[in-house]
């Protein structure tokens, strides 16, 4: 579920608040609208971890040979089940960019979405940036 865009701040100085929800769809991925003859893909969402994921990757250093570094933490970013495997090799490295607990859990969490990923043939993870 999209969320809108949260914006605080103090004075002058504005924020807008980032975060990502974790998705996995049994196929490629689709949003039924109401004349749509085409079932829903959706296995499972989470939502939990969306800012302290958001703010790791988003910290990630650009045009590496990694994966994660692609994610927009503003928009979808979709991942086929290669894609996601390729990922799973970068998340010893996310785990060490943790400052804390939060942080931690929302990097395994992201670990099992990719990997249920990377093992159901077909399947793509898809990145919900808000």
């Amino acid at each position: 579920m999209r969320r809108p865009d949260a914006v605080t701040g103090y004075g002058r100085e504005r924020i807008r608040l980032i975060g990502i929800d974790l998705q996995l769809h049994n196929s490629r991925p689709h949003w039924p609208s109401r004349r749509s003859k085409r079932k829903p893909t959706l296995i499972r969402q989470s939502g939990e971890y969306g800012e302290a994921l958001a703010q790791l990757i988003a910290r990630l250093p650009t045009n590496t040979s990694g994966r994660l570094w692609t994610v927009d933490p503003y928009n979808d970013t979709v991942f086929n089940e290669q894609e996601a495997e390729a990922a799973l090799r970068e998340i010893p490295d996310l785990l060490d960019r943790c400052t804390d607990d939060i942080q931690a859990n929302a990097v395994r969490d992201l670990a099992t979405y990719l990997q249920d990923c990377a093992i159901t043939p077909g399947s793509y993870r898809v990145f919900d940036g808000y």
